[in-house]
């Protein structure tokens, strides 16, 4: 599954013209023991620890924004959140190879618009970015969760990001039709 990765990037980026490993078949290489639900609850103890609103921000994006962190969240700017509409425009480097899903809009969801709000309004005149902290995508922000999570009292679970973004994945798929889901998670149907 691997070799098919690197090799559909190096065709993709034209270094050679062909995958050898397209039509080889590759079991699956998820661990459901690592899966985790992340309830309401939980993330409300979470929330409240967080030292500063950047930081409840960065939780509330990942939990009830559903956006890979830090990749998605780093250079997102206030200018592409569209209070009026109730959106914001994510840029998804993970796809930018892709036609069309370099970019997606993701609603301003309930749970999220307070966090979203409390974090304007404390940002420093004329800040132009959402969370400064991760202006680049490689800042470590796990190490700084860990420490909110033992400060909230609550057990760390393995993936600490994946499983809040697949929480509310988890919660938005009973609501809403799949594709639409998807669409607004950046995620393929498989």
């Amino acid at each position: 599954k691997r070799a098919r990765q690197f090799w559909e990037y190096a065709k993709d980026s034209r270094l050679t013209a062909e995958n050898p490993f397209a039509k080889v078949k590759a079991g699956a290489q998820t661990n459901s023991s690592r899966k985790h639900f992340v309830s309401q609850e939980t993330i409300a103890a979470v929330l409240e620890a967080c030292p500063d609103a950047e930081w409840r921000l960065i939780v509330a994006m990942a939990r009830y924004g559903g956006l890979r962190m830090p990749s998605e969240l780093a250079g997102l700017t206030w200018d592409r959140v569209d209070w009026g509409n109730g959106w914001f425009t994510v840029n998804v480097s993970k796809k930018e190879h892709l036609d069309g899903q370099a970019q997606r809009r993701v609603p301003i969801f309930t749970e999220l618009r307070p966090y979203l709000e409390q974090a304007f309004d404390a940002a420093a005149e004329g800040s132009a970015y959402l969370a400064p902290r991760c202006p680049d995508g490689k800042t470590n922000l796990r190490t700084g969760l860990e420490r909110i999570l033992r400060k909230a009292g609550v057990a760390q679970w393995q993936r600490i990001f994946q499983n809040l973004r697949a929480s509310r994945e988890t919660e938005l798929m009973k609501k809403y039709p799949a594709h639409v889901v998807h669409a607004w998670l950046g995620n393929s149907r498989e």
